[in-house]
């Protein structure tokens, strides 16, 4: 069976120097590069996340990860 799967990942600067990556499973297929971008901005903006006690401080990346996974009945 064959199952494919969808995520939007979003990749952030720290302040120590680092990338780290939030995913969102299953994205709207109509969501655009400008709401993607906002939701960026408002994520460092309002510093609701600190990975590891380092704040976000910067937007780097943002990609939709599609995933195809087949797998095998061996009962």
């Amino acid at each position: 069976m064959q199952k494919n799967a969808k995520k939007l990942v979003m990749v952030f600067g720290t302040d120590g120097d680092k990338n780290v990556s939030l995913s969102v499973d299953k994205p709207k297929a109509s969501l655009q590069e400008a709401q993607i971008k906002s939701a960026m901005e408002t994520i460092v903006a309002q510093n609701i996340f600190a990975p590891n006690g380092e704040d976000l401080v910067r937007c780097v990346e943002a990609k939709i990860v599609t995933t195809n996974t087949n797998e095998y009945d061996l009962a």
